[in-house]
Formats: structure tokens, sequence, C-alpha cells
């Protein structure tokens, strides 16, 4: 495929687990990417892994400059950015009595002021340079479905949800799309004390009715279609990519409700 064939995009957060499968997935598609993220090396490390057309720079999301050094340096590089992927973030958990205020006021730089930064600075490029462009943010399903010990990353992904619908609203008369997804539990470094670890695992995966975990190319694949110009007619929208664990709480049947033969199996 080459859905981004003479395209350009930034990906934030791109050095590591679903960031960098964006990255590898849009480079496979033809596009030249940049990556900004916190761990400078890493990232120029996955660049030089994943190919020529890739190229990296260390830099804060939560500082403006930083975002903005990030989309200057690809329309220098590669002459345009079409996409910005706004993926980096943070989260902690934290009992709602303990979270202190410098905690809080990390979380929304970075994940709040972060996702705006991104948005602003793409959507000035787009814009100034009349690029049909397609902003996507990384939100969560924390936006809608709390979860406890986590009252700063579920009020930050409730601020970033609105973020989008409002830019959406925003650049839609320029052409600019703006759209979101929503990360269930997807298998990472920083989720292996649930995905790794047998009982809690399989605590967690009773509540996923498609019975497994997220995997980094489960969100870069919705990612990668909200970019795109198959999504040209959709904005203001989230894609929530959870495995149906947000649908609802399933409940078991009484005995008497299930067939037969299962009634006997369940008796023996």
């Amino acid at each position: 495929m080459s859905r981004f064939k003479e395209r350009a995009a930034v990906v934030t957060g791109g050095a590591q687990g679903i960031g960098r499968r964006v990255v590898e997935q849009l480079h496979e598609e033809g596009a030249d990417v940049l990556i900004l993220d916190a761990d400078g090396e890493l990232a120029e490390a996955t660049a030089r892994a994943v190919g020529s057309s890739v190229s990296a720079m260390g830099g804060d999301v939560a500082r403006r400059e930083d975002v903005a050094a990030a989309v200057d340096s690809c329309v220098e590089r590669y002459g345009r950015i079409d996409v910005m992927v706004a993926h980096a973030g943070i989260a902690d958990v934290e009992p709602f009595l303990a979270i202190g205020d410098s905690s809080w006021q990390r979380m929304m730089d970075v994940n709040v002021n972060g996702a705006f930064f991104c948005a602003q600075e793409a959507a000035r490029h787009m814009v100034e340079a009349g690029t049909r462009g397609s902003i996507v943010v990384t939100c969560s399903t924390n936006a809608f479905w709390v979860e406890s010990n986590a009252a700063h990353y579920n009020t930050s992904k409730g601020g970033v949800a609105t973020l989008i619908r409002s830019a959406a609203l925003d650049l839609a008369p320029h052409g600019v799309r703006v759209n979101g997804v929503d990360p269930g539990l997807i298998r990472t470094r920083l989720t292996r004390y649930v995905t790794e670890d047998p009982t809690n695992a399989a605590e967690y995966l009773r509540g996923i009715p498609l019975n497994r975990f997220g995997e980094p190319a489960d969100i870069a694949n919705a990612i990668l279609f909200l970019a795109s110009d198959e999504s040209s007619w959709i904005t203001g929208q989230r894609i929530c990519v959870d495995g149906g664990q947000t649908l609802g709480t399933p409940l078991p049947l009484p005995d008497e409700a299930l067939p037969g033969s299962q009634r006997a199996a369940t008796a023996g």
C-alpha cells in the first residue's frame, strides 16, 4: 500500500511501543516521518532502524518550542507536513488523596497541553500551505470509562476528548481534519504488570469480550485510517479500540436460562 506516498508526518512519542508501530506503518506506506520523543537517543535509534526517510529529534511535547521545532524540522527536511500524530503522553496510578500538585500539573502539561501544542503548531503550517491535512490524537477509553486511582489521568484524557472536537470544528473550514483514537489495554512495556502476570492478566481479560489484549498494530491501524484519505469525510470523531471492553458489563445467565446441553455440562 502507498496511502502516504509523497506525504510527510510528525509522530510524537514515536520511539517505542504504539508510537514506533505508527512510524513503521507510515514508512511502509510511503511517508517521510519525523519522530519527536522525550528519549532523543532512542528516537534516533528507531529512525535508523526503520528507514532512511525517517528522522528524529528529542523534545518534550509539554514545551511548545519543542513541538514547533519538530514541525519546522519536518517542513524543512521534507518540504511539507500532511499528518500530525500526537501520540506522546504519560500515565500514572495514584490514590485520589495522594495526588500532589506537581503530579497533577505534569499530567495536564504533557497530555492536554502537549496535544494542544501538537494540533495547533501542525495546523498553522497546514493552513498556511493550503494543505488538507490530518491530525490524529491518541486519547483513551479513560476519557469516558474512568478507572480508580487515576483521577489525574482520567481528567487529562477527558480534556483531550473535548480538544479533538473543538479543534475539528474550528479547523474544518480550512480542510484540516482532527480525530482521535481511544486505546484500551495494549500490550507494551508499561502494561507488563498486567499482561505478563498470570493472575492479573486472567482477571483483566474477563472484562474484554474479544478475550485478548490489544497490540500496538491494532492502534496503529486505526491511526493510519484516520490519517489517510479513506477517512476524508470524518472529523471530530474518536475510534474506540478496546476489544469491546467498554461496551458494558457481561452478566452470567441463571442456570435455568441456559440451553439443556450447557445446563448439563454445568451441573456435571
